[in-house]
């Protein structure tokens, strides 16, 4: 029987990480099978217990159950730990359940390798202050920017991670109504572009700068990156490549081997999944 992998989540459907672990499989020669489960909202902690207790080697956890698997594992990454989410499962030879977060690798590793941008130095302003910035958080401090400005419209939750965070690196808190410019890097991790809206921030917050990035990714780009490109902000890019590089960071904690992700990457964007 080939080991077993596979993504959980509430909805699942659409979940493009089963093509792209048979991808990674399929370059790296692992034998390996990674499929989708959607959990009933209430049967999280079962259906991770019935996978692992049926010889599952590793899963991957995506909304609503990242906080879930945190609470499930016996022992998680520092990262993960300091997310407060794990997206990443997976038990070790003596029997204990691991949980980690790519999350944070995966968009530092989308920047810094598939879009050749260092973030060292540099003034990053990371908008929204839910789970998904606070899993990205530990791994952008740790590239050794100026400064992390986090932004959200409640001004409470954004001061509650520049507390967490406040021993990583140079981190602040602001609401969005007291946003200038002058960032190299902003970061958009709210989730209005699922509804194809934009935060209500300054133009003049991404006019200057070089690399307007938004975690969230859709076909014909996302509303955020249509608007900050009209206010001119030099480049953008959306989350696909962070997914793939999320994915490939799981793939290498469970396998031991590092896929190439480009041409996984450039098989999405050419529409070919």
């Amino acid at each position: 029987m080939m080991d077993q992998y596979a993504v959980v989540g509430n909805p699942i459907a659409h979940s493009k990480s089963p093509k792209i672990h048979a991808l990674f499989a399929k370059e790296t020669g692992q034998v390996m099978d990674y499929t989708a489960i959607q959990a009933p909202l209430d049967e999280f902690f079962g259906v991770v217990a019935a996978f692992f207790e049926h010889g599952g080697k590793g899963l991957n956890v995506t909304v609503p159950f990242k906080e879930q698997a945190w609470q499930i594992a016996e022992r998680r990454s520092s990262a993960a730990e300091k997310a407060g989410a794990v997206n990443t499962l997976w038990r070790d030879n003596d029997g204990v359940l691991w949980g980690g977060n790519t999350d944070g690798p995966g968009l530092v590793r989308d920047i810094t390798t598939n879009l050749n941008y260092s973030l060292k130095r540099k003034r990053i302003l990371v908008l929204g202050a839910g789970g998904a910035v606070r899993g990205v958080l530990q791994p952008i401090l740790e590239t050794q920017p100026a400064a992390v400005i986090i932004a959200n419209r409640t001004r409470r939750k954004a001061d509650d991670l520049a507390t967490l965070f406040a021993g990583q690196g140079p981190v602040e808190a602001v609401d969005f109504s007291e946003l200038g410019g002058d960032f190299d890097v902003v970061i958009n991790g709210t989730s209005a572009s699922l509804e194809g809206d934009v935060p209500p921030i300054s133009p003049d917050c991404v006019k200057g700068a070089s690399l307007v990035y938004d975690m969230m990714y859709a076909p014909q780009g996302t509303a955020f990156l249509h608007w900050a490109e009209a206010q001119g902000a030099a480049r953008g890019a959306d989350g696909l490549g962070m997914l793939v590089e999320q994915a490939a960071e799981a793939f290498f904690i469970w396998r031991g081997v590092r896929p190439q992700t480009a041409p996984v990457l450039d098989a999405l964007r050419s529409f070919t999944l």
